[in-house]
């Protein structure tokens, strides 16, 4: 892992709100073809990190790197086109627009004179979701789509703008023990093709079954990066909390 450059390193970065320090000096990097967890109670700044990843937020401190050439976006238009792509716990399709349609919104695809190329757009957007193995009608609407579904279209999306790095926060939450399998089958497929994934989730069972190493934040700092096969659940949850699981739960005396 350490023998490849890193697709995207944060350094020394820190935002506050309001006098409230959301992180603090925090580290971060991931390679390409990396399924890397980002790991913390609520509360611990993952979300504020992300935020400042895809142009949501700007940090007051800090530097980051993608390719090795410093960038910081002021929105989240410039970390799309950057090739940072995001889904999120509840996805964000508009309903009312087909699989295409949601695909390409906002960068429709021109033929010439300017016309929308309807026909090109559909076939691409069959051909993303073939790419996954995933069998879905590209003129369905979004609002007949599962959940499960609608993740598939979202990472579609991400393909479609060649996204060498890919943000899953909370991707399981809504998701049957089946649309799980298959979401894990299609992250493994995007890592081994070289994408660069982040994966949050609180359930560490499915950390350990999919993740190559873990990054710790705690209270808004970094706390340390660890490939997964070397700590066991009691350590992540040491390195979450700062206390032993003894510490936590002391036997009582009866």
């Amino acid at each position: 892992m350490s023998e490849r450059l890193p697709v995207f390193q944060a350094q020394h970065i820190s935002k506050s709100f309001g006098g409230v320090h959301a992180l603090q000096d925090v580290h971060f990097e991931i390679v390409p073809g990396e399924v890397h967890a980002l790991l913390g109670e609520n509360g611990a700044g993952k979300s504020t990190l992300i935020k400042i990843m895809t142009g949501v937020y700007q940090p007051d401190a800090g530097e980051m790197a993608l390719d090795g050439a410093a960038v910081r976006f002021g929105n989240t238009r410039e970390a799309q086109n950057a090739g940072i792509a995001a889904i999120y716990q509840e996805p964000s399709l508009f309903p009312d627009l087909d699989i295409t349609e949601n695909i390409f919104v906002g960068r429709q695809l021109t033929a010439g004179g300017g016309r929308v190329a309807w026909r090109q757009m559909v076939q691409e957007a069959r051909r993303l979701l073939a790419q996954l193995g995933v069998h879905l009608d590209p003129s369905t609407k979004a609002r007949y789509l599962s959940v499960a579904e609608q993740q598939m279209v979202e990472i579609a999306r991400a393909l479609s703008i060649n996204a060498k790095i890919l943000i899953m926060d909370e991707p399981t939450s809504s998701l049957t023990l089946a649309e799980v399998a298959e979401l894990f089958r299609i992250v493994r497929q995007l890592r081994d093709s070289g994408t660069a994934i982040i994966f949050i989730s609180h359930r560490l069972e499915e950390l350990f079954e999919l993740a190559d190493r873990v990054t710790i934040l705690r209270d808004g700092r970094y706390v340390g990066t660890q490939p997964l096969k070397d700590v066991t659940t009691e350590k992540l949850i040491e390195m979450m909390v700062g206390r032993t699981l003894a510490d936590l739960f002391p036997k009582q005396n009866v």
